[in-house]
């Protein structure tokens, strides 16, 4: 199969951490700012890096722009620091279907996986270890290369590149979230976006967004395939061994 780069977000889609980031973010700007907003009520993270959450948590609740500047880079070491310390392997749940589907993709000839998600790479590999995901990820674009989720592809096209030598672009590459952002990234540079109905954002707000696939889940592996990967799912052909 021709040479495809599948990029998965984290919170919502692979995963859930059972609220200890957003206990540990919240923690972590009372700490740093005295507030944390509307961080525990109204407030949707769904699909925004780490550090847009820290700004808009604070311009919400009023904190100036040059003190939020000055103090975001103290509090999200705070936060990394709280989760380092609270994350407990019983905190993370797989979504339904993710790491048989994971090991699926990783085994098929031609197919790279990577990460593109809002959180700190150091949070992001903390959430995953508990299902020992680390390994399918050798590298990945984070809210901690650029606080603008649009921002993220290029980084992680041009790390895909020098992982393996191969440029990745238009339908060579996949992004799979479960929010609108996840999907209008992908639209806006022309790349395959697979929605996955297993966050906090429902079917038809994902559906509005134009995925050019939607699931509710990863539980049909067969189903999931087809989506992410298109006309290219079809089990590769293997040539049996001779006997010896």
């Amino acid at each position: 199969m021709r040479p495809t780069l599948v990029l998965f977000d984290i919170d919502g889609t692979l995963l859930s951490a059972g609220g200890a980031s957003a206990r540990a973010l919240e923690a972590a700007l009372v700490e740093t700012f005295g507030t944390a907003g509307d961080a525990t009520t109204i407030f949707d993270y769904s699909g925004k890096t780490d550090p847009q959450i820290v700004r808009e948590l604070l311009r919400g609740a009023g904190v100036p722009d040059a003190v939020i500047e000055e103090r975001r880079g103290l509090a999200l070491e705070r936060y990394l620091a709280r989760l380092r310390g609270s994350l407990r392997p019983r905190d993370v749940t797989a979504k339904p279907g993710v790491l048989a589907l994971l090991e699926r993709l990783a085994s098929r000839p031609g197919v790279t996986l990577g990460l593109l998600t809002g959180n700190l790479e150091p949070g992001a590999r903390l959430k995953l270890a508990p299902l020992d995901a680390n390994r399918f990820f050798a590298f990945g674009a984070f809210g901690s290369d650029h606080e603008d989720r649009y921002r993220l592809l290029p980084v992680a096209l041009e790390r895909a590149r020098a992982a393996t030598g191969v440029a990745f672009e238009g339908s060579g590459s996949v992004i799979v979230g479960d929010s609108i952002h996840d999907v209008l990234c992908g639209r806006a540079f022309g790349v395959r976006a697979v929605a996955v109905a297993t966050g906090k954002t429902t079917p038809e707000r994902l559906r509005e967004a134009g995925p050019d696939a939607l699931l509710a889940d990863f539980s049909d592996t067969a189903r999931s395939l087809e989506a992410i990967l298109g006309k290219d799912a079809a089990p590769a052909v293997r040539t049996p061994r001779a006997a010896t």
